[in-house]
């Protein structure tokens, strides 16, 4: 009888076997896939506009395995941003366009290097990143395309938001959190359209810009991207522009009881 038994149970264990070694083959398949389709296809950072922050003397860089820090070079910063890249985007491919808020109006920029480029890969809290700054007092949190999503995560444990042709997808609507939400016209990815359906995610006061003729990769330099729109912006008046409402907004956040 117990042979009989015995017999039975191989071809059950045969299965068990097998049922367990294609779930491991399939989690790997699954995981080697996904890290190779997160390098594959990862817009990089324009050689010329990089190499003019680097060598811009009004702005420090740290960089760091968690992210790259743009300071004032006269240290007198007391302000923080901390810009989440947007999907597959080199995060020094934002070095350009944010460098000014660091040079001009004394703002810390840490931009993070996400888990894999994809902000949504990234559990890390938002003091992974705040802590590469431990002298800020004053922490917003911001980022690009799926990058701004992330944040909106995370700012609660900010003290405002700063949306940069994103939109949520968690409610801060009961919060009174200070939230700036800038949109390009000429956008093909995070449409103008796209972020007045999820105005309702964002606190009453919530400000809305949209910037004429910006369009997705407008918020980067890391050239054209597919699905975009075409921009009629140059790079400079982008920057100029962004530089002007972000600072504009550190101040009103700043000045605030």
């Amino acid at each position: 009888m117990q042979k009989t038994d015995d017999v039975q149970k191989r071809p059950r264990r045969r299965i068990l076997a097998w049922v367990g070694w294609g779930v491991l083959v399939f989690v790997v398949l699954l995981v080697g896939g996904t890290i190779a389709w997160s390098q594959i296809g990862v817009s990089g950072a324009e050689a010329e506009p990089l190499a003019a922050v680097r060598a811009n003397p009004d702005v420090t860089i740290t960089d760091d395995a968690a992210g790259i820090v743009l300071s004032p070079s006269d240290g007198s910063s007391d302000i923080g941003l901390v810009f989440i890249p947007g999907a597959k985007v080199d995060p020094w491919a934002y070095a350009a366009t944010l460098q000014q808020l660091a040079a001009e109006d004394d703002i810390t920029v840490v931009i993070t290097k996400p888990w894999l480029n994809l902000a949504f890969f990234d559990l890390r809290p938002l003091d992974a990143f705040t802590s590469l700054a431990p002298d800020i007092d004053l922490w917003m949190a911001g980022g690009h395309s799926l990058g701004g999503v992330r944040a909106c995560q995370l700012a609660t444990d900010a003290d405002a938001l700063v949306l940069f042709a994103s939109y949520c997808a968690t409610d801060l609507s009961d919060t009174d959190l200070p939230v700036l939400s800038i949109a390009g016209s000429a956008d093909g990815l995070s449409t103008p359209e796209k972020i007045a359906d999820a105005r309702h995610l964002l606190p009453e006061a919530a400000e809305l810009v949209e910037i004429e003729g910006a369009a997705h990769s407008s918020f980067g330099a890391y050239g054209p991207q597919a699905g975009d729109g075409t921009p009629t912006i140059s790079d400079e008046d982008m920057t100029d522009q962004l530089t002007s409402l972000v600072g504009a907004f550190t101040s009103e956040v700043d000045s605030a009881p």
